[in-house]
């Protein structure tokens, strides 16, 4: 499918595809250079032509989801990377949709089986990732606490988290609070610390590991999986792949007004390299859009 874009959104791992570190991404993104050149993997807009062999849509109709090199004025996907977008949002609205909100999706519901009624903590509460998981974390009926800096406090609890942590007066694993599921997107602390703050028989899933560098960080990308078959709790990573099936979910979530998304700013096409470095800083709240 041909698709005529009219707002994509990136993110951190464009980041790492546009520069190639950590040095891991490049199995994926190129050795040397990059394999495509240019970025961006979420996107919104209008079916300009489909293939023979398309039949859930047509010409004309107006979708979301993921694909690559989606900061341009086309780009190309397979049916299943899409869905038709949500009805209730504009195309710079649904294009922040798809990688951040499927990762929560797959975390929280795939790999943390998360259930009613269980405590969960989202550590990184006010990021791309954790503005759609403290919001699908409350539709799945779970009690949230959201953790995050003084400025993004009133945000976090406008997407309906019971309890908000601000890191820089209280640290979230000093207390004796403990959670069934930790979703950790910042990974700033160090395992021992995060394991205090879970039940014996809890899980935690870690999102990031860019809390290090180099040697440090593949030891940090992989210790807890080393650690896991010999603990209680069940430490784990998880990969997110985008389907239409999940996509659909997305998009019934946010047009029964669960789900919706945080945008943090807007930036033109010719401007993707200072959206870009916006990122890199780190302080984004939700999702950085490219309008085209």
């Amino acid at each position: 499918m041909l698709v005529r874009v009219h707002a994509a959104a990136l993110h951190i791992g464009d980041c790492f595809a546009v520069r190639g570190a950590p040095f891991g991404m490049r199995i994926v993104t190129g050795l040397l250079r990059p394999k495509y050149g240019v970025p961006g993997f979420d996107m919104a807009g209008t079916v300009e032509s489909v293939g023979q062999d398309v039949t859930l849509f047509k010409p004309g109709d107006e979708v979301f989801g993921a694909s690559g090199g989606t900061c341009a004025e086309f780009a190309r996907a397979g049916e299943d990377q899409l869905a038709m977008k949500p009805a209730n949002l504009t195309f710079e609205e649904a294009a922040a949709f798809p990688t951040s909100g499927l990762a929560a999706l797959h975390g929280l519901r795939d790999a943390g089986k998360l259930q009613a009624g269980q405590k969960v903590l989202i550590n990184g509460a006010s990021g791309g990732i954790g503005t759609f998981a403290v919001q699908i974390a409350k539709s799945f009926g779970a009690e949230v606490t959201g953790v995050c800096s003084t400025g993004n406090v009133d945000l976090v609890r406008s997407l309906g988290a019971d309890h908000v942590i601000d890191y820089t007066a209280e640290d979230f694993t000093g207390g004796d609070r403990q959670y069934d599921l930790i979703l950790d997107n910042v990974e700033n602390r160090s395992l021992s610390d995060v394991r205090r703050a879970i039940r014996p028989d809890g899980t935690l899933l870690l999102n990031s590991g860019t809390g290090a560098k180099g040697i440090a960080m593949m030891v940090r990308l992989a210790k807890p999986l080393v650690m896991s078959p010999f603990s209680s709790q069940n430490l784990r990573r998880f990969l997110s792949t985008p389907t239409h099936k999940d996509l659909v979910v997305l998009k019934e979530l946010a047009e029964s007004g669960k789900l919706r998304p945080v945008i943090d700013k807007t930036f033109r096409l010719t401007e993707t390299p200072e959206a870009l470095a916006y990122i890199e800083r780190g302080r984004t709240r939700g999702k950085v859009v490219v309008t085209i």
